[in-house]
């Protein structure tokens, strides 16, 4: 860590400029406490709907469990009335978030299509008001997360940031695709640029990046403060210290996986933590050859102890091999 900030969020310093974008299913506590120690910046929650944060607390409040330790820490909320999401927003700020971001990238039809997400942009008056409201009641800074726009007829984010800037927002993230491209299609880097030029606050890139070369490459092309990484970074929690993947030895690879699972086990308790271990255990695996067999009985096993076993394995088979040899 360096001793000086990479940038700040208005009052926040983060030190860095490589984060784990927040993915419903995978941004829970124990892989931001594995992404954080290789470098991840600043770690955002998995999003939360405000209609839950209005009455009672419910188990979606758990996603906005944190480590006492961990900072900064954004919680990511999204919703499509303004007096709402400050409701919502002005509960959580007890649970002493470092920043509250609002998502508005989000592109699955039962978000957007109810004018939450990436939905809240094709609504400029509802975000201006939404962030009026926040950066007015709120003592955390706020942010937002979103997208090019709705699709290529209406790429309106330099509208939308003019307006986050405008009404108080203190970093604005880009996810570089449409919401009718959702993942497909290669990300508009000259379009994180442009933001970047167009306003005065933090810009974090997000898109298409999938190595360490990749985070320099587009943190060149557009200048912006920093790089978000999501589906790449899932088994691949290296990224954060701009280590390849495919350089690391089989060991280094079981080390990673060990420690994942102990933060696992102790948040979510055996067996359902190593349970949960199983959707990034493919993707620690991906590109092996000749795992499959043991990787098969890995994926099955409800027990601790044999899953170790197993690892262990694999590991005095493979030790020093190279991933990518």
């Amino acid at each position: 860590m360096t001793t000086e900030p990479t940038f700040w969020v208005r009052d926040v310093p983060v030190y860095g400029d490589v984060i784990l974008s927040p993915m419903a299913g995978f941004s829970d506590v124990p892989y931001r406490a594995l992404c954080r120690a290789f470098g991840s910046a600043m770690n955002y929650t998995e999003f939360v709907p405000v209609d839950a944060l209005q009455g009672k607390r419910n188990p979606l409040w758990d996603r906005l469990n944190k480590k006492p330790d961990e900072k900064p820490v954004v919680f990511q909320i999204f919703g499509n009335d303004a007096q709402m999401i400050l409701r919502g927003a002005q509960r959580i700020e007890a649970l002493e978030p470092d920043i509250i971001d609002v998502n508005m990238g989000c592109s699955t039809r039962k978000v957007s299509g109810r004018g939450a997400g990436v939905g809240m942009m094709l609504q400029p008056d509802l975000v201006a008001k939404t962030f009026h409201l926040l950066t007015k009641h709120l003592s955390v800074p706020v942010t937002g997360k979103i997208r090019l726009g709705w699709d290529d007829d209406q790429r309106n984010f330099l509208e939308i940031a003019r307006i986050l800037e405008g009404n108080g927002a203190s970093l604005i993230a880009l996810h570089a695709r449409t919401k009718e491209q959702k993942y497909n299609f290669a990300a508009d880097w000259d379009a994180i640029a442009q933001l970047k030029q167009t306003v005065s606050v933090p810009v974090v890139g997000n898109g298409d990046v999938r190595t360490p070369a990749d985070i320099d490459a587009l943190k060149a092309h557009t200048g912006c403060d920093a790089v978000m990484v999501g589906r790449a970074a899932v088994g691949n929690p290296w990224i954060f210290a701009r280590k390849d993947r495919s350089e690391l030895t089989f060991s280094e690879i079981a080390a990673t996986i060990r420690r994942h699972l102990r933060e696992m086990l102790a948040y979510y308790g055996n067996p359902y933590g190593l349970v949960l271990l199983r959707k990034h255990l493919r993707r620690y695996f991906s590109g092996m050859v000749g795992v499959k067999p043991v990787l098969q009985k890995m994926l099955v096993t409800e027990d601790a102890a044999e899953f170790e076993r197993l690892l262990q394995a694999l590991e005095q088979e493979r030790g020093d091999r190279i991933m990518a040899a």
